[in-house]
């Protein structure tokens, strides 16, 4: 898979010290058969990213808090890439907790192309109709046993506290606008439907796009990092109308998901509020991915001008 580079990003403290030489030592001690030349592409948020060779990369979670997360990833992923049209980051080969490492660890495909993040807004728009396809393939009923999420798939109005704490940090502009829109958007009636699957973080430097910068076409090449996976309500998944898109994309999207999903303008009320939410989020942390930055502008802007 490929995973979006940390240029400009920094990440929390890592729990535990990764380097090539104890990934290449995991490599051969348990999968031997796949062992190749080992590089560092990207020390996120919660996991450490390597390339094995040219076809395949390792997934190592770097913080305590993520180890659950890829065991979730882990189980799950087989089960929903048979749902979905668009290559999702499905192992390969499962890497077991050992005497060098305690956590559980993936082996996942390398796919190419270049983060959404990367791309201009004005060009993402020629990604409405893929990604509107894949939320709707993605959102159906899932199983008591799926992963639960207390930040994401939730009720809306649950999150304010979070959301009135950033808004009077001082670091978010237009903190007043974004405050009466939250607190209007809050208000909506909650998601009374099945809990559907999630993908839970849906922002662009998750989507993976083959782009040509000489004419603006651009392909959903892929959707990255479920370590947010859970259930609950697709509102959550629908803010990425304004963490992607610019407002003409946002309506080819709508469109397009209203066309394959059953909406209504409570679900798109709450997934404006929950792209506030994390719009928010990510200008909160801008220290710690300044790569992010524009996306959190990008999406509060957005949010502020929809009508």
């Amino acid at each position: 898979m490929r995973w979006p580079d940390d240029r400009g990003m920094n990440p929390p403290a890592a729990d535990i010290a990764l380097d090539e030489a104890l990934v290449d030592r995991l490599v051969r001690a348990q999968h031997p058969d796949l062992a190749g030349p080992i590089t560092l592409v990207a020390n996120g948020w919660d996991n450490s990213i390597y390339r094995l060779g040219d076809d395949l990369c390792v997934r190592l979670p770097r913080r305590t808090v993520a180890a659950e997360l890829v065991r979730n990833e882990q189980r799950w992923l087989p089960v929903l890439a048979e749902r979905v049209h668009v290559p999702i980051p499905v192992p390969v080969r499962v890497g077991e907790p050992s005497p060098d490492y305690p956590w559980a660890w993936t082996i996942g495909r390398w796919f190419r192309g270049e983060a959404a993040v990367d791309v201009p807004p004005g060009y993402r728009g020629a990604l409405a109709a893929a990604l509107a396809e894949f939320m709707a393939e993605l959102h159906v009923p899932a199983p008591a046993e799926a992963p639960a999420n207390q930040v994401r798939g939730v009720p809306l109005a649950s999150r304010t506290p979070a959301v009135h704490e950033r808004l009077a940090s001082g670091t978010i502009p237009q903190a007043d606008e974004l405050r009466a829109a939250w607190d209007r958007l809050a208000a909506t009636p909650p998601y009374s439907g099945p809990p559907l699957w999630l993908h839970g973080d849906p922002h662009p430097a998750n989507l993976l796009v083959e782009h040509d910068s000489r004419t603006a076409e651009a392909r959903l090449a892929a959707v990255l990092d479920f370590g947010d996976l859970t259930a609950g309500d697709p509102a959550t998944d629908l803010a990425a109308a304004w963490l992607v898109f610019d407002a003409e994309g946002r309506a080819a999207f709508r469109g397009h998901v209203d066309g394959l999903m059953s909406t209504d303008e409570d679900m798109w009320a709450r997934a404006r509020g929950w792209a506030l939410l994390m719009g928010s989020a990510i200008v909160m942390h801008a220290d710690l991915h300044p790569r992010l930055a524009t996306v959190g502008r990008h999406t509060l802007d957005q949010v502020l001008a929809a009508t």
